[in-house]
């Protein structure tokens, strides 16, 4: 399948560089496939009368980490080039994989040095050496201290890692310490946030509980590589990069028990979604899972375990604009991207929401 065929164009201007305030405030635009128009224009702070009673919604309760480091090279004579690396992936207590900025300068061995002052020992210094380096920039840093003194020295010395397209446009500041994360975040680890999940507020759960919607957790650590646009001409030749998730056993039993009484699960975003799919068997029933899962949902895929969809307007040619597309078919997400655009709706990480329905209904016997 052509990558092209996900390609459409994106006013600059579409792009959120805040979030909605308060959080529920976001516009939702609800795609029924099949309708006509296939699209509706609400609000998040609707979702409780959207919903039916019994449904259950399905979130991410994991934590960005403050994944940006910036330092310097050291030890190679007096040239000390600054260096800036975005971690994506623990391997253990205190080796990461990370993207590096200006990756050319350095190579296996070398010992990068983050940070100047701050509250990490004495030294107010992070220091990592580079044990792996591959052709793409990706390196693996072994650092010097483990397991919780890491982790308080990447908070302590990292930056909230946003994504380039508003990385780009504007400076990290306080506010995104707060913005960038979910009101469900709990468990550290991932680098980009589920960002489905930043459109809820605790009213809106309380609405949500009165009408009968149940509210069950799955941790999926988010990469960098998530929000990628796919860069190979044929869909079939992109690789996805590899995150750890889990589905415990009270969500399962929780997930199982609401289809089994009719209810209907809900994702919330494409983290939740993907973890879902590759914890279920091909009944739909959904099974306990710790693991990688580096599934990659394309048009023709059939789903077994989700219902519906919550999730944000996504990057073009990217691997999630290819899962919405599979979920309620490339023409009708082209044709609600297009309205979308049209009418204002605001795009990516801190935009606005869909909520989507599937082409086909597992109730109607598909």
């Amino acid at each position: 399948m052509r990558t092209d065929l996900f390609d459409f164009d994106l006013p600059p201007e579409r792009i959120a560089l805040r979030p909605a305030s308060p959080r529920d405030s976001a516009r939702l635009m609800i795609v029924r496939p099949g309708g006509t128009p296939p699209w509706q224009d609400r609000a998040v702070r609707d979702l409780p009368d959207i919903l039916e009673r019994g449904d259950c919604l399905v979130v991410n309760d994991s934590r960005v980490i403050a994944a940006r480091l910036k330092g310097r090279r050291i030890g190679r004579g007096d040239n000390e080039p600054s260096i800036e690396a975005t971690l994506h992936k623990r391997i253990d207590g205190s080796t990461w994989r990370a993207f590096i900025l200006g990756a050319r300068k350095v190579q296996v061995g070398d010992v990068l040095r983050f940070g100047d002052e701050g509250r990490v020992c004495f030294l107010g210094q992070l220091d990592a050496q580079v044990s792996r380096k591959d052709e793409n920039g990706d390196v693996t840093l072994s650092f010097s201290f483990h397991g919780p003194v890491l982790d308080q020295a990447i908070s302590d010395l990292g930056d909230m890692p946003l994504p380039p397209y508003i990385a780009s446009k504007r400076p990290t500041d306080d506010r995104d310490k707060a913005d960038y994360q979910t009101m469900f975040a709990d468990q550290d680890g991932s680098v980009a946030a589920p960002t489905a999940g930043l459109h809820f507020t605790p009213a809106l759960l309380d609405r949500l509980a009165v009408r009968g919607v149940d509210v069950r957790k799955v941790t999926l650590h988010v990469g960098a590589g998530t929000f990628l646009p796919v860069k190979t001409d044929d869909v079939e030749d992109h690789t996805m990069h590899a995150e750890f998730g889990v589905v415990p056993a009270g969500t399962v039993e929780a997930l199982n028990a609401c289809r089994a009484r009719g209810g209907r699960i809900v994702a919330v975003g494409s983290t939740a979604l993907r973890l879902l799919e590759s914890a279920a068997a091909d009944d739909g029933a959904i099974r306990e899972f710790a693991g990688e899962t580096a599934i990659f949902i394309t048009p023709g895929y059939r789903f077994k375990a989700i219902d519906l969809m919550l999730t944000n307007f996504h990057l073009p040619r990217s691997t999630l604009f290819m899962l919405v597309s599979a979920f309620s078919g490339l023409d009708v997400m082209k044709q609600a991207y297009a309205h979308a655009i049209a009418s204002g709706y605001r795009f990516y990480s801190y935009g606005d929401a869909c909520l989507l329905y599937p082409q086909s209904s597992r109730r109607d016997g598909a």
